[in-house]
């Protein structure tokens, strides 16, 4: 009664769980939401009985002011994952292939695999960065959608506005580019592409982004896509109805506006992430702009002669949750108490 390729789709691996250890293997705030946001959310409480906004037009009208695009360039849905498998969904089938960097978020080729299209993954540089040039020299007649994550997750590194821009002269005009952008917020490189700028420039590319990140939302669950309003309309049209709940959209509301605050909780990790990365730089760790730090597994072997895996299951024993790899580890940056027990803990046991 199930297909039977749904026996090689692999399952999405959540970061590792222990009550009594420091999780840093999910890419989560460890800030509860601000104080005027936990209120929206808990007055919201009232009226769960009814169904959401299925349209979510207050909140679309608040993105799309914020973004600078119209209410019908904007999607929600919960999370950018959800969306990014929306896009995958409207564009393709059987048949076809859906082009991503790799290692990269580890649900693009899960999202491919559940419409039966083929999942293209293209090794990343040698310094752990997408390699724009082999992403293009990977699309074929049969690419329907080139997913390009900046920052890149696990990695945290970033592309070039020009990589980008050469890299769109070689994208045939029916193939979808998805700005994966999950860790916006945190990216304070200068020289990198934007969505809402390469939106106006390129009418086959579509941005994602989240309030689970940087608003510290990761439990309730809503992202947004904004692009072209005839993607737009395809992504609404493939949405499970009515799933992004009456909380959720009460928070990620209510969140638009703190902009300030916001900005301060982004600049205190890109502090701590900084730290890490100086305590980690003998093991390679590239530079990350995003809320996590990367290290590459040839760099274990060579420093502990142990893999990803077993670091880690070291590292978890002593109460410290990172997330392992194949190619390396990622670890979550949160504040300066969690980041300083974390560089105690991996001293200690590696």
């Amino acid at each position: 009664m199930i297909r039977p390729d749904l026996e090689r789709l692999p399952a999405y691996v959540p970061g590792a769980r222990n009550e009594r250890a420091l999780k840093l293997s999910s890419n989560e705030s460890a800030e509860a939401p601000l104080p005027t946001v936990a209120e929206a959310m808990a007055r919201s409480l009232a009226q769960v009985n009814r169904y959401p906004d299925m349209g979510a037009l207050e909140l679309r009208e608040a993105l799309a002011s914020h973004l600078g695009v119209e209410v019908g360039q904007v999607a929600v849905g919960t999370g950018s994952s959800a969306l990014c498998q929306q896009l995958v969904t409207a564009a393709a089938g059987p048949g076809d292939e859906i082009v991503f960097p790799w290692r990269s978020f580890e649900a693009y080729p899960i999202f491919a695999q559940i419409v039966g299209a083929t999942p293209v993954p293209v090794p990343l540089t040698a310094d752990h960065r997408l390699d724009m040039p082999a992403l293009a020299d990977a699309i074929t007649d049969a690419t329907r959608v080139v997913f390009v994550c900046n920052p890149n997750n696990p990695t945290g590194t970033t592309i070039t506005t020009s990589e980008f821009t050469q890299f769109m002269t070689r994208v045939p005009a029916d193939v979808i580019v998805a700005l994966d952008e999950a860790y916006f917020e945190y990216n304070a490189a200068t020289d990198t592409p934007v969505a809402t700028e390469e939106i106006l420039r390129h009418p086959n590319v579509v941005g994602l982004r989240t309030f689970s990140k940087a608003y510290g939302l990761a439990g309730a669950r809503v992202g947004y896509a904004f692009g072209p309003e005839p993607i737009i309309a395809a992504l609404n049209k493939v949405a499970v109805p009515f799933s992004v709940s009456v909380p959720a959209q009460a928070g990620a509301l209510a969140s638009l506006s703190l902009v300030d605050d916001l900005r301060s909780r982004t600049t205190s990790t890109g502090a701590q992430r900084d730290r890490l990365e100086a305590f980690l730089a003998p093991y390679g760790t590239p530079h990350s702009e995003a809320n996590f730090v990367w290290v590459p597994a040839e760099a274990l072997r060579a420093a502990h002669g142990v893999s990803p895996q077993e670091a880690a299951a070291t590292l978890a024993e002593a109460d410290l949750l990172v997330r392992a790899f194949d190619e390396g580890i990622r670890i979550t940056v949160t504040n300066q108490e969690e980041a300083d027990t974390c560089m105690r803990v991996w001293t200690e046991v590696l």
